[in-house]
């Protein structure tokens, strides 16, 4: 018996009407708790998964993923040949990144590098890093040659 599925469409998104603050709860607070010190590599391969589960077929796609979702606003700041540079800004990020409670962005460049490499077709690994100054995160996708 195989458990293969069929991508889901970005529309079942719009489908979904949840408030923040249980995800954050969850996610930032119970999760960690539950993943022990794996918690932060079991959460990038979780945003890898999670990519797999939906189709995405262009940047736009994944610029709607993060918006729906509630992660932020992505923008790509730059394009080089063996790398990708993402900046993400929103009240949601400033709000987490203020918040008295430690966040990391690490679902989100685990589904950001599966993303990429489904479009590119080309392994990559992604690293993030939050400017607190600037309450910014830059995801920094390099593909693996």
């Amino acid at each position: 018996m195989s458990n293969k599925q069929e991508p889901l469409s970005l529309s079942v998104l719009d489908e979904l009407h949840t408030s923040g603050a249980g995800y954050d709860i969850l996610r930032y607070i119970s999760l960690p708790d539950i993943l022990g010190s794996e918690a932060d590599t079991l959460l990038y391969f979780m945003g890898k998964n999670l990519a797999r589960k939906f189709e995405i077929k262009s940047l736009g796609d994944i610029v709607h993923f993060f918006d729906k979702c509630g992660w932020g606003k992505l923008d790509l700041f730059k394009e080089k040949r063996n790398k990708l540079i993402f900046h993400m800004l929103s009240d949601s990020v400033v709000q987490r990144i203020n918040a008295p409670i430690d966040v990391n962005f690490r679902l989100e460049a685990g589904f950001l590098a599966e993303a990429i490499r489904i479009l590119k077709g080309k392994d990559c690994e992604c690293v993030e890093e939050t400017n607190k100054k600037i309450r910014q995160v830059e995801f920094e996708i390099v593909f693996i040659e």
